[in-house]
């Protein structure tokens, strides 16, 4: 399988496990802070809303989805062009929209879901490009030694 070939799948799926862990950390997060209520801005309040936050068994679920996120992040970035992974990243907006309509019941109007279609076509034009478009560092090293 030719390199690029190879480079443009493990990105893709790398970029998969990106949006999954993101939007299933982010759901899970807003899941965990509605049940622990409202943060009050004082110093009593925001004592409190921590006590729950460390002790609620949904955020700490939701922080282990979101480290997920950011190993899969970084992994792309040092394989990708940061203009590939963003816009592709960006898919997750369109995930996250679906999911907060179906676990949160949330409502989403007609001109949102316009927007959501378009960043899902942007994302289709974004995936018909090269990942990387500039050469790895360390290859670069490698020709100069």
């Amino acid at each position: 399988m030719p390199s690029e070939k190879r480079l443009r799948i493990k990105t893709l799926v790398m970029v998969f496990a990106m949006v999954v862990c993101a939007n299933v950390g982010d759901l899970l997060l807003k899941r965990g802070m509605a049940q622990i209520g409202a943060v009050v801005l004082t110093l009593h309040g925001i004592a409190q809303a921590f006590r729950l936050t460390v002790t609620n068994g949904t955020v700490w679920l939701a922080i282990f989805f979101l480290i997920g996120f950011m190993v899969s992040y970084m992994t792309v970035l040092s394989w990708a062009d940061y203009s590939y992974v963003m816009p592709a990243g960006a898919f997750g907006y369109a995930v996250l929209t679906l999911l907060a309509v179906v676990f949160l019941h949330e409502s989403v109007s007609p001109r949102r879901w316009v927007g959501v279609v378009l960043i899902c076509v942007g994302v289709l034009l974004v995936g018909q490009t090269k990942p990387r478009t500039t050469e790895a560092p360390a290859e670069a090293l490698a020709r100069c030694g």
